[in-house]
């Protein structure tokens, strides 16, 4: 169970790296577009869309970072995880209300749908794994004893 767990552990410290990393990369090379992508959302003032679309990709770029290099891992993932969930309600929200937007999520050109939300969703899988556990590991130590 130990080797589960521990496996468990990198797999999803390494997902959540390389997908924070690959999305803040992607949005620091074009900003532009990235800013664009934020405005076809129509939730934020105009003021705010530049500084979102200048500092949200290094946000992500350093909660990937600190997950890959192990420093502080469940702030970290619960980091990722608020922004994983916010993306995914200003996702649904977007969708819902008709707009047809760029994701902006991994690059340019891909439409909301309920599969980007769904992605989004299930990205949070690995951060919770990682909030969690803690707890995980408790509860599986006790489960191996009986």
């Amino acid at each position: 169970m130990q080797i589960f767990l521990r496996v468990l552990h990198w797999a999803c410290r390494l997902i959540l790296a390389g997908i924070f990393v690959y999305s803040g990369y992607i949005k620091v090379q074009s900003p532009l577009e990235f800013a664009a992508a934020i405005a076809g959302y129509k939730l934020v003032p105009d003021s705010l869309i530049f500084p979102l679309a200048t500092y949200l990709p290094w946000l992500e770029i350093a909660l990937g970072a600190l997950l890959l290099v192990g420093w502080k891992i469940r702030y970290a993932a619960l980091g990722a995880a608020a922004l994983l969930l916010a993306f995914s309600v200003i996702l649904t929200v977007t969708y819902a209300r008709g707009i047809d937007a760029d994701c902006g999520c991994f690059g340019f050109g891909q439409k909301i749908s309920p599969l980007t939300i769904a992605r989004d969703m299930l990205m949070l899988l690995p951060a919770v794994a990682l909030i969690f556990e803690s707890r995980l590991r408790t509860f599986a130590e006790g489960w191996s004893r009986a």
